[in-house]
Order: C-alpha cells, then structure tokens, then sequence
C-alpha cells in the first residue's frame, strides 16, 4: 500500500517514520512546506518523491493513501481535494475547525466512494484503549461518570507559529482538548450522544479569544452521566489522568512525562473490577502491567491498523464520530463565550 504524506513538520516526521516502519506500506512521496523542509525529507527519505505542493501528492497516481498532517484550518481542503482525487485519506484530529467543513469532508468521501479515517490515535493506547475494553467487557458495570484531567507546559508554536494563530489553529479547544471529548464519547457511548455543555476558561495576558491556557467543560448525557474535562497548558512537563467510574467498579490510568512526546514515560493503570474483594485502605484496586504508552507509540499503531482497515474499506475513527468532537468543542467555546449551558444539536452528518 502506498502512501502519501502531506505535512513534514515535527509531527509529520513521526508519521513519516510510522509509516515507513510499517511492514506493507510504502512512503512513496512527501509534500513540504518549503525548500528546507524538503532538503529534510530528501535526506530523510530519499526513496520518496519530496516536492513543495501538495496538489503533486493528490495527482499522483501510483498513490493509494493520502496522510494529511498539516495546519488544522487546511485539514478541510486538502482532505476534499485528496478524497475528490481518488484517493483513501487519513486526516489527522481535529477533523475540521467548523462543522460546515466537516460537512464538506463527509459528502466529499461520499461522492468519491473513498474512505476518510480520522486520526485520534490517543484510542490505541495501551493506557486509553484498555480503559474502553475494560467498559464494553462490563468490568465497571456502566459507566456512568468520566474526568479527565490534563496539566501541560505552553505548546510548540509550529510553523511559523500557527499553533499560536486563531485563524489557523481554530481554538486550543480543537487544537488538544477534542482528544478528551473523544474519550468522554467514547467511553460514554452505551448511553448515546451528549446533551449539552457547560465551559468555562480564562487565558494570560495577550491571548486571542479561543486560546484559553486553561479551560473546564461539564458535558451531560443521558441517564444522568457526564464528564468533566480540565485542561491547564499555564502549567509545566506533561501530566494526564483519566478516571472513569461505573456502576460497578473504576478505572484510574495515569501518564507524565517531561513533555507530550517523552519516550521514556511514568505510567499507571488501576482497576476496581466489578465483584472486587474491596478492603478499605488495605486492598482497594489492581494495578495492571501494560506495555509502553505515549502518543509516539500510538502513532505507530495507528498506521499500521489504519493499513489494515483500508484493506477492508472501513476507516479506524469514523468521520461521523469526529465531526461530533469537533462540534463539542466548538459549542464548549460558544459555552464560554455566552457565558451559559448550551444544548448540543448534532444534526445530521453531510
């Protein structure tokens, strides 16, 4: 199978790696935001084509697979003009910054028959992806409450800074925090769509609207579930715990680092089973032993699964399933603009 990359930016170069690492794929060509960026991937890859225009990536016809890893506003447009091409797309999170976009994306891959696969690879986790097999085991009994709770240092500012510019980067919200909404939906599917959401956030000095360094949202469900989701990015190294109680049982999982993508990690994954021979302060939980997590190592997963799903006409992550994402974080920005609970409408797809 053939792919495409389009994006070599920092996180371009590990799905670059990914895909080159992965038995059956091959990297065939490489498009770059500039002459330097090329002149690394030529070094980096030089059995790939590298050119300066994504559109030369799209046309070629020998590929199978475009894998789009670029700035969030382009996500819409380049995935339309790739799917309208022919091509299967990969398309990393956040789908689009606006519903309208995702929209476009659906009918695009509807049109052309191809299949779009969203890029929400925090799902594979040994930590994440545990945690939601432990759910629809019953493990827990049903969940019924989800907390997410993640403490950063500031982010990367990308190329020439678009992490840093509303216009590109949409809202820190779909920039990082949709990882979270996805598992609050994700491990709260058995009672169906969310319906509503309450946000608060604040920002330091200088900051555009949308660029909250810190940022809470309340999301109901029905059957009197929720989540609560916190992000801080005024904080420091890289923090992230998730905890998902049930009806009958809990799950803690942990993860820090010195950075997002440390690849020597500190981890922890504990459960409360259903039916656990609870003792009060003596023997409260299990602590499982699971294999190395961080999104570097998810990435690689994410490739090689994706691969196989291609081969079988499905994609991993639907792009029904992240347009609701994107909608929860957009109506999470609105919550905090208005200054009030909203009701989340999903509408329909396309």
């Amino acid at each position: 199978m053939r792919f495409g990359l389009i994006g070599y930016g920092a996180w371009g170069r590990h799905h670059a790696q990914a895909i080159a690492e992965t038995d059956g794929l091959e990297l065939t060509a490489i498009a770059c935001r500039n002459a330097a960026t090329a002149a690394d991937a030529r070094r980096d890859f030089p059995r790939a084509r590298v050119s300066v225009n994504w559109k030369d990536v799209i046309a070629d016809p020998t590929i199978d697979v475009v894998d789009i890893v670029l700035p969030n506003f382009l996500h819409a447009e380049v995935g339309c003009a790739a799917l309208i091409a022919g091509k299967d797309v990969l398309l990393e999170k956040p789908m689009a910054t606006t519903r309208e976009d995702c929209d476009r994306l659906i009918r695009a891959a509807r049109a052309s028959g191809r299949v779009l696969s969203i890029a929400h690879e925090l799902r594979l986790s040994t930590q994440w992806g545990r945690a939601k097999r432990l759910i629809d085991e019953g493990a827990i009994g049903t969940p019924l409450f989800v907390n997410v709770n993640l403490f950063r240092n500031f982010y990367r500012t990308g190329a020439e800074g678009w992490r840093y510019d509303r216009s590109r980067v949409g809202s820190w919200i779909l920039e990082e925090t949709i990882h979270f909404f996805d598992f609050a939906l994700w491990y709260l599917e058995a009672h169906g769509d969310p319906l509503g959401i309450r946000a608060y956030g604040n920002r330091r000095p200088g900051r555009d609207e949308g660029m909250y360094d810190n940022f809470s949202a309340l999301l109901r469900f029905p059957n009197n579930a929720y989540a609560a989701i916190t992000q801080s990015i005024a904080g420091f190294e890289h923090h992230l715990i998730v905890e998902i109680t049930g009806a009958e049982g809990a799950i803690r999982a942990a993860w820090s680092g010195a950075m997002d993508r440390d690849d020597q990690p500190r981890y922890d994954f504990r459960v409360q089973r259903k039916g656990f021979a609870f003792e009060r302060g003596v023997r409260e939980c299990e602590g499982e032993d699971i294999a190395i997590s961080g999104e570097v190592y998810e990435l690689t997963e994410q490739i090689r699964l994706t691969a196989l799903g291609l081969r079988e006409r499905r994609p991993l992550v639907t792009a029904d399933e992240a347009r609701k994402r994107v909608i929860c974080c957009v109506e999470a920005e609105r919550s905090i603009r208005e200054d009030r609970c909203l009701q989340l409408h999903f509408g329909h797809a396309g």
